[in-house]
């Protein structure tokens, strides 16, 4: 919880008891169903909290945005997300039904009014959305193939217009290339100064 409360310091009193609820919630799931390495859950805040919570550092979702979690996994980013963002909504798929039961339960578990965790394949995803969020699940020319549909192109509310924004890291000169004039790469150590944030990055990709 320290690393949140160093780069977060605004929180209210609820948004900080749901953060520091994460550790039990995710080490009593994880083991039940494995859904973060065991070698890692030590390292649940700065690796998968604060590693999520580095989006909200690019953009700040503006009451009333609807934003789409794909392979969601056990609910990183989206979980965090949805804590620091209680008015905005946030749907969770993954293809994957044991990861759904545990952000489903997490959520739950955390009084998250504003999360649905749905056991889906982004293929099978027909909703609409201001924007797909996502950490390291596939290379960005195949995700925009699966969620470009899903992307509201008009009714942009917030500072940066509708797209994709996913965690990433190491050298994505070549993932990144059929995008180059318009995808932005926002280096995680510009935000955050852990060692382990070095060669991370947000990408943000603008629906075009």
């Amino acid at each position: 919880m320290d690393f949140i409360s160093k780069y977060f310091n605004d929180l209210s009193e609820q948004q900080t008891r749901q953060i520091n609820a994460l550790d039990a919630l995710y080490r009593d799931w994880n083991s039940k169903i494995n859904v973060i390495s065991r070698k890692d859950i030590d390292n649940l805040y700065l690796h998968h909290v604060l590693h999520s919570m580095a989006i909200a550092k690019v953009i700040n979702f503006r009451p009333g945005t609807r934003i789409l979690d794909f392979g969601c996994g056990g609910g990183f980013p989206g979980i965090p997300l949805a804590i620091l963002f209680p008015e905005c909504t946030f749907r969770l798929i993954d293809g994957t039904g044991k990861k759904i039961t545990v952000a489903t339960e997490v959520a739950r578990a955390l009084g998250l009014t504003n999360v649905e965790a749905v056991h889906l394949r982004g293929e099978e995803e027909k909703g609409k959305f201001d924007f797909v969020v996502s950490r390291a699940v596939m290379s960005l020319p195949d995700m925009v193939k699966i969620v470009r549909k899903n992307l509201v192109k008009t009714a942009q509310h917030n500072s940066l217009p509708n797209g994709i924004i996913t965690l990433k890291g190491g050298n994505l000169d070549e993932e990144l290339k059929p995008f180059s004039k318009i995808v932005k790469t926002i280096p995680i150590s510009d935000f955050f100064d852990e060692k382990w944030f070095e060669e991370k990055n947000v990408v943000y990709l603008p629906v075009y």
